[in-house]
């Protein structure tokens, strides 16, 4: 994955709360086999709605997702994030997120901001109001700054999710950084034992 250390652009307002992953995109989506074109599926039932605020070109090209509380529930279906991201959008901002929509973001390089409610409601105004509004996400400072409004505060990220981010790790990156020990390991290994090699 792309390594995300600061976003900074426009944010696209998305004033709705608990806001379920099959909204974010719907089932019909998940027979595609690859995990790219998700994006054309994002928010796919409201957006058949022209007023729609994904449907506004005055919020075209945003890259950080302004959302109400409890951003990500239901399913755990991994799609909704490739959705999001897919769509160009590298960081989503929430009061609350679901646990495994939230792990699912760190796993692709989306960066999932959570603040508390007054600086959610604030920014979500804020961004309603003035769609050229510059928002900056700093994942290694763990920050979140809108300055033409006065909202600067910080976001809880841990250490780990936060070296996986500024380095563009992936799970399967994580497993290559260990792989002298797997051959190691596959050098003394019996074997009798089961392998994957070809014979």
């Amino acid at each position: 994955m792309e390594p995300r250390r600061i976003v900074t652009g426009t944010a696209l307002p998305l004033d709705r709360s608990d806001v379920d992953t099959d909204q974010i995109i719907p089932a019909v989506w998940l027979k595609r086999v690859e995990r790219t074109g998700f994006g054309a599926g994002l928010f796919a039932a409201w957006r058949d709605d022209p007023g729609f605020v994904l449907n506004q070109p005055h919020h075209r090209g945003a890259k950080i997702l302004v959302a109400g509380t409890n951003f990500g529930t239901g399913s755990s279906r991994e799609h909704a994030v490739w959705a999001l991201e897919d769509y160009g959008f590298e960081a989503v901002v929430s009061p609350r997120f679901a646990d495994i929509f939230r792990s699912n973001c760190t796993k692709v390089g989306l960066v999932p901001v959570q603040v508390d409610d007054l600086t959610g409601a604030t920014l979500l105004q804020a961004v309603a109001a003035d769609p050229t509004l510059v928002v900056t996400v700093d994942v290694a400072a763990r920050t979140l700054s809108a300055p033409a409004v006065g909202i600067d505060v910080g976001f809880p990220l841990d250490d780990f999710t936060r070296h996986r981010l500024l380095e563009g790790l992936d799970d399967i990156d994580l497993t290559l950084g260990h792989a002298d020990a797997i051959d190691a390991y596959e050098r003394r290994r019996p074997s009798w034992l089961p392998t994957t090699a070809p014979a």
